[in-house]
């Protein structure tokens, strides 16, 4: 709606008593995640109308690294369920998965901005690479993990809690 049209609507009714402006489709989006951006040539308007973003299924490894399979979207050895209602043929609900998996997202102007995903947060733990640390020995000289680097290790802890 352009401002002429605008402005013959609001001075022409008294009885108008809410006016929606209906923004121009996007041609592209830009999405952030863990580090990097995607741009998106392709999105698909809500058919709800709740302002999810949908965009192509094959574009979903780009943005997050998931893969829409039929037993889900699936991240390495993690798959999460989808109920039909994030998928439709070619298409993916990325905002409506994002809150099935309490992944934060905010968008602005065209970019959308998505959190960690909680499900991947202890991604180390996959590769069985402990992360580097450093205690003390019996005679207090401070052992540093990564000083056996190479060799089996086996570290008791207790608490006395």
């Amino acid at each position: 709606m352009n401002r002429r049209s605008f402005l013959l609507a609001v001075s022409a009714g008294s009885g108008v008593r809410s006016l929606t402006c209906a923004l121009p489709p996007q041609n592209k989006i830009t999405v952030l995640y863990n580090d990097h951006s995607v741009v998106l040539d392709k999105i698909r308007p809500d058919p709800k109308g709740a302002g999810d973003l949908w965009i192509r299924a094959a574009d979903l490894p780009a943005v997050n690294e998931f893969h829409v399979k039929p037993e889900g979207a699936c991240r390495a050895d993690t798959c999460i369920p989808i109920s039909k209602d994030l998928k439709s043929g070619d298409w993916f609900n990325l905002s409506g998965f994002s809150r099935k998996i309490h992944q934060s997202v905010v968008s602005d102007s065209g970019v959308w901005s998505l959190g960690e995903i909680p499900v991947l947060r202890g991604e180390f733990y996959g590769s069985r690479i402990a992360p580097d640390c450093a205690v003390p020995d019996r005679k207090g000289k401070m052992v540093h993990l990564s000083d056996f680097k190479g060799k089996k290790v086996m570290i008791v802890t207790w608490a006395s809690w």
